[in-house]
């Protein structure tokens, strides 16, 4: 199956980053820079925009282009040498393990695209993701990098050493496809170790962390920016380290897509409030069945939601990643 610039050159890039922690800024900008020196002043004009440029800034979605459009650069109007500095802009500013999750969604598109048959190509695959820049590149000042298209926005922040990915969405359609005999699930450990989770509370704990009506979709998805929920589940305080450490282990399938250094600082930040942290769960609690779930502290909502849309919705997932406190990096930015 094409692939949209997976090369190992970028590869090696996301992971020689964690090995010299203070380059990381000075890294991300100079891929940005080498990225915009393979384009014209014309594909200039359409990826670059004002950091406080509103409009752009929330025009993402779950939805494919054709249905919501994107503004930026298209990945199909690329030649091979702007794929891959793209690419590698991407794979600098993300970890490894984020960046192989992105090519995972991407390519997951490409494969519904050859699923759908004749109205696939003009909705799905991988040459309708986008990319746009907001505000100059710079090792001190803010500026966003935002990569996205059906099923994925990445909103990505920089401020200094810092990288706020929040708000972000993933999601995947199928789930589960199979490349070259290999089984690739983009968000099989966002499943997997929630549902281990799930399972390693005790009937009391799980009678306070499932809830007692049914939720079917994402409720502070696309659109629904500065809004809030009550917390509901139970409290991370009332489970035990090894428990709080499987839940922090869940959240890191998303802090950790950010590059290292700024994922490492986010675990951190997380870690330390984890005694006012939710865990809700909506659903069946045996792995292979669709459930959702919500995670939820003082600067961080999370949720996972199964789609129910015909067919097997263990299929199609969509996730939600948040920081209420510094969504788009504003707290960041402020200071």
């Amino acid at each position: 199956m094409k692939k949209i610039g997976l090369v190992v050159a970028a590869l090696c890039c996301a992971s020689a980053l964690a090995q010299n922690p203070s380059a990381v800024p000075a890294r991300i900008v100079a891929s940005a820079n080498a990225f915009l020196g393979t384009l014209d002043e014309g594909q200039k004009s359409k990826v670059l925009f004002a950091f406080d440029d509103a409009a752009q800034r929330v025009k993402w979605s779950n939805l494919p282009t054709t249905m919501v459009p994107r503004a930026g650069l298209k990945m199909g109007d690329l030649n091979a040498a702007q794929k891959k500095a793209a690419m590698a802009l991407l794979a600098a500013t993300l970890s490894k393990r984020g960046y192989e999750k992105t090519m995972a969604i991407v390519e997951g598109d490409e494969a519904l695209k050859a699923s759908s048959g004749g109205r696939g190509g003009a909705m799905f695959g991988h040459d309708l993701f986008y990319i746009s820049i907001l505000g100059k590149p710079s090792v001190k000042d803010p500026w966003m990098l935002q990569f996205g298209g059906h099923h994925l926005a990445l909103n990505i922040t920089m401020v200094g050493s810092e990288g706020i990915l929040t708000p972000s969405l993933t999601a995947a359609q199928p789930a589960k496809y199979t490349v070259e005999g290999r089984t690739v699930r983009p968000l099989g450990a966002e499943n997997d170790k929630a549902f281990a989770l799930i399972n390693a509370l005790d009937e009391g704990q799980r009678k306070r962390a499932i809830l007692n009506y049914k939720v079917a979709d994402l409720v502070l998805g696309p659109g629904h920016d500065g809004k809030t929920i009550q917390p509901e589940g139970i409290k991370a305080s009332a489970l035990n380290p090894a428990q709080q450490a499987m839940l922090l282990d869940v959240v890191s399938e998303w802090a950790g897509i950010v590059n290292e250094q700024a994922a490492d600082a986010r675990m951190a930040d997380i870690k330390s409030k984890i005694a006012d942290t939710w865990f809700a769960w909506s659903g069946p609690t045996t792995n292979g069945m669709p459930a959702y779930y919500r995670i939820q502290g003082p600067t961080l909502v999370i949720e996972y939601a199964p789609q129910p849309l015909g067919g097997d919705p263990t299929m199609h997932i969509h996730t939600i990643y948040r920081d209420p406190t510094n969504d788009y990096g504003k707290k960041s930015a402020a200071r």
